[in-house]
C-alpha cells in the first residue's frame, strides 16, 4: 500500500575509518559476549549431567 510518498536512498557516504571504528567496538563487545554464552552452555551441560548423569549404565571394563 503505497500513497506516493516513496523514498529511494542511493547512496550513503560513511568514511573508511568511521567503519574500522565500528568493527573493532563489534569485536571487543563479542568477547565478553561470547564468555557469558559460553558460561550458559557450561551451566547448561551441568544441569543435564545432574539430571541424566546418575541414571546413565555404568561401563565396567571386561575382566581378563
Amino acid at each position: 500500500m503505497t500513497d506516493g510518498n516513496s523514498v529511494t536512498i542511493r547512496d550513503i557516504d560513511v568514511p573508511f575509518w568511521r567503519i574500522v571504528t565500528i568493527m573493532i567496538k563489534w569485536s571487543v563487545a563479542a568477547i565478553p559476549a561470547t564468555f557469558i554464552l559460553v558460561l550458559i552452555w557450561v551451566l547448561v551441560g551441568a544441569l543435564f549431567a545432574a539430571i541424566f548423569g546418575p541414571h546413565m549404565p555404568m561401563s565396567t571394563p571386561p575382566t581378563p
